[in-house]
Formats: C-alpha cells, structure tokens, sequence
C-alpha cells in the first residue's frame, strides 16, 4: 500500500475555525419537509425490495460513511464505482456543519469518471436494524436530494452491486459548476452543530490516504482550504492555535 501523504490541512487548522454551536434543529428549506419515522420505514422496505439477498449487501462509501459509519459491517474492501465521482455538490448545509451566516456543501458523488473508496458488508442477522441506523443519519429530508440506489462497483474479490447515496441533479439542492477555489471559499468557513466542513474535509482525506486511496479533487481542496485559513486567521498548520 503506497505511503500515506501529509496534506496541508491539519488538525491545528480545523481548530482556527471551530465554533461550539448549539443544534438549531431541523431547518426548513422551501420545497422540502423533515423525514418521518413512516418516511424512514418506506426507504427501508424499499431497499431490502430492490437489493440482493441480506446476507449479499454492501454499502459503498466514499465521504464519512468510511471514517464514521453509523452502522455495524462484518467486512470491507476497497471498491472502485465507474460513472461516478465525488464532489461537493449537495447544498446547503444550514444546521449540521453549516449555518445560515455560513452555510455548507455536502459531498455526493455525481455523474461522470470514477470513484474510489470502501464497501462495506452489513451483518444480514441485524441488517434492518443496521439499515434503520443508516437510513436515519443520510435521510434527513423529504424528498431526499441525494437517494439510496444500488450501482455496480469493482473490488479486489470481483464486481458486486453495492447500496449507495448518489446525487440527484433534478434536486434544487444540486449545487453544480462551483469552481475549485469557490468550494474551498465556503469549506474554510462553515460550521454547524457537528463540526466544521474543514473537519469534514481533514477527516474524509486522511481516511483516504490512509487506505491508500489518492483523490485529486480532494487534495486539491485540502491545500486551498488551508490556506485560506491561513489567511484569514494567520500562522500555519504546523503549531497550535493563534
């Protein structure tokens, strides 16, 4: 496995821009309404519907399914899902590492290219319950802007059919076109209840890095992200807090 890069982005860098803000509670954006126990019930039953057999399921996770899944899983591999890329696409973020002074961008993946990350095999015993978890954390609203799908990813053991969250572009949350420098401008400064988009971002490429899993766009992000913080708050990210 390749020797994992330091990025730019430090820990000293997420702590700049850290803010304890208190859970404003759901948010109310036109067009959309919080998820409902029933709401939850109904995604689960369609995805065990629609899936392969329990003791067949795999998630496939490429942001913070990887370092913070909500779920138990038996196994993971790498896995590699072509059609699609990651990218911060799914706005905005008012409430969990954003705010309505700074609001944040989620990543999804999205048409195009390739991704690389991690599937994960769920436990079939428990695999309503693990789903129940799952689908809690990633099905805040309704309609949801980024559905569950099953898509065809490849692993070193061979090609599977895995359970993901891809975005929706007809949604009015499909933040597209964003520029690398205009992501990075709202990454450095929003922060919710959960933390900051800068944590998000540390985290998601570390977990990465550390698989051997060496995404461009991300890095590329990691290194503007830092140093606008640099800038706005002084001082690098090899020290403490200024």
């Amino acid at each position: 496995m390749p020797t994992p890069r330091m990025p730019r982005l430090t820990a000293a860098h997420v702590a700049r821009v850290h803010r304890d803000i208190p859970d404003p509670g759901p948010v109310l954006i036109e067009g959309y309404r919080a998820a409902t126990e029933a709401d939850y019930d109904a995604a689960i039953e369609h995805i065990l519907a629609t899936g392969p057999a329990p003791e067949a399921f795999w998630v496939f996770c490429y942001g913070s399914l990887i370092w913070n899944p909500p779920y138990r899983f038996v196994q993971q591999r790498t896995a590699v899902a072509p059609g699609w890329h990651r990218s911060f696409t799914l706005g905005w973020d008012y409430r969990f590492r954003g705010s309505r002074e700074n609001p944040g961008l989620m990543l999804a993946i999205d048409r195009g290219g390739q991704c690389r990350g991690v599937v994960h095999q769920l436990p079939p015993e428990t695999l309503r319950e693990q789903l129940d978890s799952l689908i809690h954390r990633e099905m805040s609203m309704v309609p949801t802007a980024f559905p569950a799908r099953w898509i065809s990813v490849r692993t070193p053991a061979g090609p599977l059919r895995a359970l993901t969250f891809a975005m929706n572009r007809a949604s009015t949350r499909y933040i597209g076109g964003l520029t690398p420098e205009a992501t990075a401008d709202v990454l450095a400064t929003a922060c919710g209840f959960r933390g900051s988009m800068a944590e998000y971002l540390r985290a998601t490429i570390e977990q990465l890095e550390q698989l051997g899993i060496h995404d461009s766009y991300l890095w590329r992000l990691q290194d503007l992200v830092a140093q606008r913080i640099e800038a706005a708050h002084g001082g690098h990210g090899d020290g403490g807090v200024e």
